[in-house]
């Protein structure tokens, strides 16, 4: 008999995003298990607290909150304990944490946002390189943080724009029968050039969803299984020539692709210094 679902409750004084992502990787690692997420938003009071416990006591609940004000963390672990709940204060002990070891007092201002620094501004900047070099586009090759390369529907260009957001510029090749690839992308540094691959069926299933979406009949050739496997043997010979690091994003997220690409860079390049 199937478990029955459990309630993540995200009790937040703002918007509850910061919660939610711990949520969405609370879940992943249960993958037997059915979830449900409950959200209360822009909670302000003790009544507001009241409220939200009274519509999880007694349930298989687990409570993760974000609360700046102590006052309403404190008031918020009491309700819990009295209901028997099982919860999760995400800002209370790293805000204090953060206090002690910097000497600065928090501003304790509900929803505060980060200020747009520096590193906003790159980020920005990151995002707007993505866009603009996407798929091969204008020669951005050498001015690029990251060069990915690789056949259509390997998440390039989402792939790029989240690095972009990651504040690394990314730029990106395809791989197309029939199209000789950029001389760009054999002079720039090779450390910073990044193979994508996919499983040939999984990206058979992407594409053909890509033709339904664009109702073309025109395009089946796209998606039929022999083209893709020529085309993946096609990238997997320029791969090969430009001697970099392939990475399988059949079964990864882009944040998971993201990573991996930034440590296999920084692998390359640490080598490439130690070898100089």
């Amino acid at each position: 008999m199937p478990n029955p679902p459990v309630e993540l409750h995200v009790v937040s004084d703002a918007t509850g995003e910061t919660a939610a992502r711990l949520v969405q990787a609370l879940e992943a690692q249960f993958p037997e298990q059915e979830f449900v997420e409950i959200r209360h938003p822009r909670v302000e009071s003790e009544e507001d607290l009241q409220l939200a416990v009274n519509r999880m006591r007694g349930r298989p609940a687990v409570v993760v909150y974000t609360l700046v004000q102590p006052e309403l963390r404190e008031t918020m672990r009491t309700l819990c304990r009295r209901a028997r709940l099982h919860y999760c204060d995400l800002l209370g002990q790293p805000i204090d944490a953060v206090a002690r070891v910097s000497g600065q007092a928090a501003k304790m201002t509900p929803g505060s946002r980060p200020p747009l620094n520096s590193a906003y501004f790159k980020r920005m900047e990151a995002i707007e390189f993505a866009v603009r070099y996407d798929d091969g586009v204008s020669q951005g090759l050498h001015e690029a943080d990251v060069v990915l390369v690789g056949v259509s529907r390997t998440s390039k260009t989402p792939l790029s724009i989240y690095l972009g957001y990651l504040g690394h510029k990314a730029a990106n090749v395809p791989v197309v029968k029939g199209i000789e690839a950029p001389k760009e992308l054999f002079s720039i540094d090779q450390s910073k050039v990044v193979g994508l691959t996919i499983d040939p069926n999984r990206l058979a299933e992407i594409r053909r969803a890509r033709v339904r979406t664009m109702g073309s009949p025109r395009n089946r050739q796209y998606a039929e299984l022999m083209e893709i496997y020529d085309e993946l043997e096609l990238a997997k010979k320029l791969h090969r020539k430009l001697r970099c690091p392939v990475i399988d994003i059949s079964e990864l997220s882009i944040e998971e692709t993201a990573h991996r690409v930034l440590r296999v860079i920084e692998e390359r390049r640490t080598e490439k210094a130690s070898a100089g």
